[in-house]
């Protein structure tokens, strides 16, 4: 590997195609080929292949800047995190840009929410960490304190869905908590993680602080999760690469966190105001699908089927599919043709299996990355569509007699990462609300986000939290400091 400056421009937005590993760019013999869901045609960049060598540097460059990292005060880390913040903001239309050429994700969104999130993560970890009061309390003739040691180099695996907004999301309580990182972003989706490292570069952080390294899992991922020096490991991906990971980190007895998606419920009962249920049912649309929290098994109370069903089906035909660059679109392409002829194998599976297509249930033209919203009606409750993440734009309906099935069907696939209820009593909410099994349940609301609130799920949706203290304390180790009462001297 070498030291290099090359770059390209992407939305006239220059990029390096290169690791950023030490506070360098850093080159490798090997690429692979960046293109653009919205034009699978246009090549973006050939970007650099990483290898165990690229990994084992890295590794390298962050256990040796661990120390002097996890020794200033929370107060001096979030100074370089404020300043970071106010980069994004700078930059966030750009990161934007890029970000839809290369993911495709609507580009209003991404200027308006998702990327100003990306701000907001490090603003708030480094608020938290600087608030944090360490517990101290009294007994048995001694005085007690529990400490947050930073715990050493953290490996940060991020998927290709809104990347740069979860890169921020999992590296800010890494960096709050005083650790180095190392980012490996999907290979689908690299670009805004590399504008990451450059605006990391433009704060001024300490070299060897913020680490990237592109490429494939299982050339550099697994030479990463399986260094005996790193502390930490953060994977947002599928259950069988989790697996594979939590194996890795086994090993080495490294804690692991892992949200691993989602199949998740929305359920509307009789008394819901059904067309404020209906329109948000329709916006599970929105980015394709590819959204892990998505409500993907409607579930609707037996005698509102019909008017609900309706309702649906005509804020569904308001969707506009096309050019995620253009404000009318609603629907964006999927993120590869690979994807893309998953979720349509998922369809005519469920056709050959006899459930029915009520609306959608193919690609939308031959020389794109589009699917039609697609809504099928399930023969039994057991069959594939039902019970596996599509992670596509389709939605499955089944309807229930009481609130007893309503929950019982809720509960009825491995995942629990989050689910929604549709209802105006106050009573049946929190009843079902405790009962779903899921990291988070919305009522009459969907992807309202507090960031000090615990996020993850249950089953096969993951393992772990983040979010607020939680993601800090999965960064640290907690010391207790026992002091016996009046044997120290003033």
């Amino acid at each position: 590997m070498s030291q290099t400056s090359s770059r390209f421009e992407v939305g006239g937005i220059s990029v390096s195609p290169d690791h950023y590993i030490n506070g360098k760019r850093v080159s490798s013999p090997q690429t692979f080929e960046d293109r653009s869901p919205l034009d699978w045609s246009l090549l973006l960049g050939e970007m650099a292949r990483g290898d165990h060598d690229t990994a084992r540097q890295a590794v390298d460059a962050a256990y040796e800047a661990f120390s002097g990292w996890a020794e200033l005060k929370p107060a001096q880390r979030a100074e370089y995190m404020h300043r970071l913040a106010e980069l994004i903001d700078a930059k966030s239309a750009d990161i934007a840009r890029v970000e839809c050429l290369d993911m495709a994700m609507l580009q209003e969104s991404l200027e308006l929410r998702v990327i100003p999130r990306g701000a907001r993560n490090f603003r708030a970890y480094a608020d938290l960490a600087v608030k944090h009061e360490e517990r101290v309390w009294s007994s048995n003739n001694t005085d007690n304190r529990v400490i947050r040691m930073p715990s050493g180099v953290s490996v940060i695996i991020t998927p290709w869905n809104a990347p740069f907004m979860l890169s921020t999301w999992k590296c800010a309580p890494a960096l709050a908590a005083g650790n180095t990182v190392i980012l490996k972003p999907a290979e689908w989706s690299p670009l805004t993680a590399s504008i990451f490292a450059d605006l990391i570069d433009e704060a001024g952080f300490p070299p060897g602080v913020f680490n990237i390294v592109q490429g494939y899992g299982e050339e550099v991922g697994d030479s990463l999760v399986k260094d005996p020096r790193v502390r930490r490991i953060s994977f947002t991906g599928s259950p069988e690469t989790g697996k594979i990971i939590g194996a890795a980190a086994a090993e080495n007895l490294v804690p692991f966190t892992a949200e691993l998606g989602g199949k998740s419920p929305l359920i509307v009962f009789a008394d819901a105001d059904v067309d404020a249920a209906a329109r948000k049912t329709a916006g599970q649309y929105d980015d394709s699908g590819q959204v892990c929290m998505a409500g993907t098994r409607l579930l609707v109370e037996e005698s509102i089927q019909d008017e609900f069903l309706e309702k649906f089906l005509n804020y569904t035909s308001e969707h506009v599919l096309g050019d995620s660059r253009n404000p009318e679109t609603t629907i964006s392409p999927m993120i590869h043709p690979e994807h893309l002829q998953s979720v349509d194998g998922f369809v005519q599976r469920a056709v050959a299996d006899g459930n029915r297509v009520v609306t959608g249930g193919k690609i939308w033209k031959e020389d794109g990355l589009w699917y039609e919203p697609t809504l099928i009606e399930p023969r039994s409750n057991d069959v594939e569509i039902v019970q596996k993440e599509v992670f596509g734009p389709v939605l499955t309906l089944q309807t229930f007699a009481d609130e007893k099935e309503a929950v019982e069907l809720a509960n009825s696939t491995e995942y629990g990462l989050a689910g929604m209820i549709y209802t105006k009593d106050a009573e049946l909410a929190n009843r079902v609300g405790r009962a779903v099994r899921a990291g988070t349940v919305w009522v009459n609301c969907f992807l309202i986000r507090d960031l000090t609130a615990p996020f993850g799920g249950t089953g096969i949706s993951g393992i772990g939290r983040e979010g607020g203290d939680y993601a800090l304390d999965f960064h640290s180790d907690l010391k207790t400091l026992q002091i016996l009462q009046s044997s120290l001297n003033d």
